[in-house]
C-alpha cells in the first residue's frame, strides 16, 4: 500500500458518497485565490464530520479553525433549521473569505463568524453562558490543543461529540525526542485524551489525498 492507492480509494469514496458541489469546489479554489494554505479537510472528512453531526443530532456547533469555510459549509449543511455553528477564526483575512464562500452556499443564517484567539472566545461564551454545544471540532494550531479540549469540556454537555483533527502528524507523533511545536502540542494532548475520566475517546487514523494523519473523537459523559 502506498500513497497512490490511498489517493485514488479517496477519491473513489468521494465521488461515491461526498461529491464537491460547485459551492464547495469554489471554496477549494478560493484559497489558491487568496493565497491562503490548502489545509481543508478532504470532501470524505467533511462528510464524516456531516454524518457525526447527524449522528448526535447536533443543533449547536463549535468549530475552532474557519480557514475558508469549507468544513463550515460541511457541516452547517447537516443542521435543522432552527441549527446554529459558531466558527473562530483568528486571521480576520481568512474569516471575510470564508463569509463570501459561506454567504455563495445560502447558509449566513445558520453560521457565526467569530474572529479573535479562540481561548478568548470560548472564554466569552463561557462567561455569557450561551447553550453549550453538541458537537465540537478542533481544527486550530496544534500546540495549545489540550487547552482547546479542556475549555471545549466546559462548553459541552453529556453526549457531546469532540472531535480534533491532525493528531497524528504522519506518525511523528511516536517521535517523543521531536522538537516541532505542533506535534509535542498533539502528544501532549492525546496524553490528556488518554487519561481523561470526563470522556470516552479514540482516535482514527486516516489516510487519503492528504497527509496521513489522525482524528481523535471523543465523547463527554
Amino acid at each position: 500500500m502506498d500513497q497512490e492507492i490511498f489517493g485514488k480509494v479517496d477519491h473513489y469514496i468521494s465521488q461515491m458518497l461526498a461529491p464537491e458541489d460547485e459551492v464547495l469546489q469554489e471554496t477549494i479554489k478560493s484559497l489558491d485565490t487568496a493565497e491562503m494554505p490548502q489545509i481543508s479537510v478532504t470532501a470524505n472528512q467533511g462528510k464524516f464530520l456531516q454524518v457525526i453531526a447527524l449522528m448526535c443530532n447536533a443543533k449547536r456547533v463549535l468549530e475552532l479553525g474557519t480557514l475558508a469555510g469549507y468544513s463550515t459549509i460541511w457541516l452547517a449543511r447537516s443542521l435543522p433549521e432552527d441549527g446554529k455553528i459558531v466558527t473562530i477564526e483568528f486571521d480576520p483575512r481568512h474569516a471575510n473569505v470564508a463569509k463570501q464562500n459561506i454567504k455563495n452556499a445560502g447558509l449566513l443564517d445558520k453560521v457565526d463568524i467569530r474572529v479573535g484567539k479562540a481561548m478568548d472566545i470560548m472564554l466569552e461564551i463561557k462567561e455569557a453562558k450561551e447553550e453549550p454545544f453538541d458537537l465540537i471540532f478542533i481544527d486550530a494550531d496544534k500546540p495549545p490543543y489540550t487547552e482547546y479540549f479542556e475549555m471545549a469540556l466546559s462548553l459541552s454537555h453529556p453526549g457531546t461529540v469532540i472531535i480534533c483533527d491532525n493528531v497524528i502528524r504522519e506518525g511523528k507523533v511516536l517521535d517523543e525526542n521531536s522538537t516541532d511545536d505542533r506535534v509535542i502540542g498533539v502528544q501532549r494532548f492525546n496524553k490528556l485524551l488518554a487519561s481523561n475520566k470526563n470522556v470516552t475517546a479514540t482516535i482514527l487514523q486516516t489516510v487519503g489525498v492528504k497527509e496521513y494523519d489522525g482524528m481523535a473523537i471523543a465523547v463527554v459523559k
